[in-house]
């Protein structure tokens, strides 16, 4: 359905995130042939971004083959397991003792990030999974490090069935640190883990160039529609839309303050509009007297300024350009014109966060479309 279809005229009060997964699915084998010859696997913690992980991955596993999913913890593969049936799930946050009846249940895949870790699944270990360990190449999070690599059993290096590591400034194409992670990548590779398969590179790895792809790239915000390679003009699609009703349309004198602490006043007479959106939606409070809101007149989006400050449930914006709103159009916030990246440019955030923030709310009532 088109943004530019006539509003409803029925009262509307929630805000709508509309997602649209025929967008997901070319997102997805845009990269899946960008990555050749590495295998493509889908990122869907968090929920999918917040997008539903079991909707997110149906529609992978189903649309386009994809058998490879990464979550952060056990009970998100446990949303997505019927939904994935043969496919492996590897649990980025690893295992332990509150996760560990949902291994066995779903023989889900862990990945072992530190020597304790590992003794834990020695004393634990699932019949034929083979976990995935990670190692430290210099964004000193999680990994061993080659301390603690040095100190492994030929037994214990046998245990694994895939090596990885995460790489720290993958947006940045000419950052000294993706060639220095790389080389070090490949030493602990060939030291430890000669002949094992290996996946380094997350969504902006992906447009590094072949070496970074490895033999599995793991596919997370670029295929949700986000600018991973700044660097470059995104090749992604847009894949969500947020729109949420006008409350109330009315004038603001000259003089008048808006919201608030009174941080905007108006220097002329002005029409302002009361939409139902606000950061208790997950909208950043950080839009204040910055952000934009769009409007539709005769088949083009019109821009309104945010006035005053955020609200949990509501924000305020200057309609006086909007010739013709009215009570129950629809205010736009994120579209194809101004995207998750434009957003959280605004308000000085990453697109990451902000879909994180928007698409787990439950006060949106979500429309997904194929």
């Amino acid at each position: 359905m088109s943004i530019f279809t006539r509003a409803n005229s029925k009262i509307m009060t929630r805000p709508i995130l509309e997602v649209n997964l025929q967008r997901l699915l070319h997102n997805y084998k845009f990269l899946c042939d960008i990555i050749k010859p590495a295998t493509p696997s889908a990122v869907v913690k968090d929920n999918a971004y917040g997008l539903d992980a079991a909707v997110i991955a149906k529609t992978l596993y189903e649309g386009a083959e994809c058998y490879d999913f990464w979550v952060a913890h056990a009970v998100e593969a446990e949303k997505i397991a019927p939904f994935v049936p043969g496919a492996h799930i590897y649990v980025l946050q690893g295992i332990g003792e509150d996760s560990l009846p949902l291994f066995e249940q779903y023989r889900l895949i862990p990945v072992i990030s530190s020597p304790e870790m590992l003794s834990f699944w020695k004393k634990h270990k699932i019949k034929d999974i083979r976990p995935v360990i990670q190692i430290e190449t210099g964004l000193n999070r999680l990994g061993f490090r080659e301390n603690d690599l040095k100190k492994l059993s030929a037994a214990d290096l046998k245990i694994f069935g895939m090596v990885m590591s995460h790489l720290a400034c993958a947006d940045e194409k000419d950052h000294f640190m993706n060639q220095h992670q790389l080389e070090t990548f490949n030493r602990l590779r060939q030291k430890y883990f000669a002949g094992l398969p290996a996946s380094l590179s997350a969504s902006d790895g992906a447009f590094l160039g072949e070496e970074f792809c490895c033999n599995m790239v793991r596919l997370g915000a670029a295929m949700y529609g986000i600018n991973t390679a700044p660097y470059r003009l995104n090749q992604m699609e847009n894949i969500i839309t947020v729109k949420a009703p006008v409350l109330q349309v009315t004038d603001l004198p000259k003089g008048e303050f808006v919201g608030y602490s009174a941080t905007y006043r108006a220097g002329t007479d002005r029409k302002i509009a009361i939409v139902s959106i606000g950061y208790g939606d997950g909208l950043p409070r950080s839009l204040s007297n910055v952000g934009k809101v769009f409007f539709k007149q005769k088949g083009k989006m019109v821009e309104a300024r945010i006035i005053g400050r955020v609200s949990m449930d509501n924000v305020i914006c200057d309609v006086s350009d909007v010739a013709e709103l009215k009570v129950g159009d629809w205010g736009y916030f994120i579209f194809d014109d101004y995207t998750l990246d434009d957003v959280a440019r605004d308000a000085g955030t990453i697109s990451y966060e902000l879909l994180s923030r928007i698409g787990k709310n439950p006060r949106f009532r979500k429309d997904y479309m194929l």
